[in-house]
């Protein structure tokens, strides 16, 4: 809190000690919801499909390429210069594009009447109309600009002018796509011999260029290693020199930035034709997290990349002498390496929860979900709070009966009296349990004591630093703040804790979800037995 400065060199010159002391007096006390884990600072993380490919980028610029942007929509008269008479295969997998045709409407005698029935417009503005739905027609205005142009012109709401069109022209209502011969490129190559075919007269080999950008695949289903989009890691090397061993070379150099050591190399039965005969090789990494999985990979080894040298046959259509190495990384592939994951459906869209099995939660995620149900709102409350844990402390093993005076002062304009208290003989102020720590153990929310025995669990979890008393002790001055509109006395009890809820203790519904789907426990129990009175004068 803040404090004047003035003030306190005052103190100290006549009291050194005595204004060091008094520091923490300027220092505020945080409420248990203000309390890490409850209170942290917030970060945020990368998508793991776009962190790798943030880094699949720098290693690209690592080994000397420099970065390119291919066409995404394709012709597919050049996937037929590309694949010879393979084309259709390939076309059979592509995304063709369609949009929906201009209707070439009229506007008859029945027409006028209906429009004028909906905007208030005269026959000069019926021929706006008309000049308007043409210039439409012949691509002169944008479909997005048809009713505000419309509007604007006629001076009408554009609410209208949408009714009068759906209501006047139903041409417009069923107006149906129609194919294109544009696709969406199915995988780089399409793009590559494009960009080079543009290339080759203005810039000297060797050229090195990589594009990590999306690609789209028309297949059956998308499954736990395949998606209908997907990001193509992809490179080219043309140099009139170059052979498969550059292919080689790239991959490897790819996959050591990555950490990886453990790779193999295995010629591709695909032959596609757009590559030499016999250079096609696939690209091989080794997973441990997809043994045995239920996907085509429960070796454990899964594709990652294909390499090849272009067939002379596809460059030149496109006037390309020289030839060209290509490499094409599967990013998910590899993301699903990096992030063990199994399923590239739950890495790429873990926000759905039909891929729940893959929702993970870290411990001190949890810990930060675990607060109480009730808390005092002013700052007595929260001195209450403090005093009655203070007191639990020094005097909870002190045999009972007993009770000890924890705070006395003003609440709402009231005097006010606290005590813990055990009015049972042969006991203790404060059960067994009731310094309980609640700690996040691998999912499970436990309450543990701070013991040799438990010490190993507090090292692996994450401690939630709130103890059963001062969740008690919240709901207690909770308790008295609320009494003193009154100025009625109070007692709380806690006796022996078997759900969190009886020692004022919340979990998020977040975090109930989570230890529920995943079959975690919640074990927060124990003998508390702490009393708390208050009286007000």
């Amino acid at each position: 809190m803040k404090f004047d400065p003035e003030e306190i060199k005052k103190a100290a010159k006549e009291d050194f000690d005595a204004a060091w002391n008094r520091g923490k007096e300027y220092l505020t006390q945080p409420t248990i919801p203000d309390q890490y884990p409850r209170f942290k600072l917030g970060y945020g993380k990368p998508h793991p499909i776009y962190d790798t490919i943030q880094k699949l980028r720098e290693a690209y610029l690592h080994l000397g390429f420099t970065e390119a942007s291919n066409p995404l929509i394709v012709e597919d008269r050049e996937i037929h210069k590309q694949f010879g008479y393979e084309a259709l295969a390939v076309l059979d997998r592509c995304f063709y594009l369609a949009g929906l045709p201009r209707p070439n409407v009229g506007i008859s005698d029945e027409r006028i009447i209906r429009i004028k029935e909906i905007i208030e417009v005269d026959d000069a503005g019926i021929d706006t109309i008309r000049k308007i739905l043409h210039s439409y027609k012949k691509g002169e205005i944008e479909g997005d600009d048809l009713v505000p142009e419309i509007s604007h012109r006629l001076d009408v709401p554009d609410s209208k002018v949408a009714v009068m069109l759906d209501h006047v022209f139903p041409e417009f209502r069923e107006l149906a796509p129609i194919g294109s011969n544009k696709t969406l490129r199915s995988h780089m190559t399409s793009g590559w011999f494009i960009s080079l075919g543009a290339m080759v007269e203005r810039v000297r080999p060797p050229i090195r260029l990589f594009s990590v950008d999306r690609c789209f695949r028309r297949e059956q289903q998308e499954d736990a290693t395949r998606l209908m989009t997907y990001f193509s890691a992809s490179c080219v090397i043309m140099d009139p020199e170059v052979t498969v061993e550059h292919g080689k070379a790239v991959a490897a150099g790819l996959l050591s930035q990555f950490g990886f050591e453990k790779f193999s190399f295995r010629p591709d039965e695909k032959r596609s034709k757009y590559y030499i005969p016999d250079t096609q090789i696939e690209v091989f990494a080794y997973h441990p997290g997809l043994v045995g999985s239920s996907t085509k990979y429960s070796d454990g080894w899964v594709e990652v990349a294909t390499f090849g040298i272009y067939s002379p046959s596809a460059l030149a259509q496109y006037d390309i002498p020289y030839p060209v190495m290509n490499l094409g990384l599967g990013v998910e592939r590899l993301a699903m390496i990096l992030h063990n994951s199994t399923d590239v459906r739950a890495l790429t869209y873990p926000q759905f929860p039909v891929y729940e099995n893959e929702w993970k939660m870290k411990d001190e995620e949890l810990a930060g979900m675990v607060s109480v149900e009730k808390a005092p709102a002013t700052r007595e409350g929260w001195d209450i709070q403090r005093a009655i844990v203070r007191v639990c402390e020094e005097h909870g093993n002190d045999a009972s009966p007993c009770e000890f005076l924890a705070w006395e002062g003003m609440v709402m304009g009231r005097s006010v009296k606290v005590w813990v208290s055990e009015p049972e003989e042969n006991t203790k102020l404060c059960g067994p349990a009731a310094m309980n720590h609640i700690v996040v153990v691998d999912g499970d929310v436990l309450g543990l004591p701070d013991s040799p025995k438990y010490e190993k669990k507090f090292s692996q979890g994450t401690v939630a630093n709130l103890r059963y008393i001062e969740a008690f002790a919240a709901l207690a001055a909770k308790e008295i703040e609320s009494a003193s509109v009154n100025g009625d006395a109070t007692e709380t009890r806690v006796r022996i804790v078997k759900v969190p809820s009886e020692v004022n203790v919340k979990l998020g519904p977040i975090a109930q979800r989570y230890i529920t789907g995943h079959k975690k426990k919640i074990d927060l129990r124990g003998p508390v037995f702490t009393t708390v009175r208050s009286e007000f004068n």
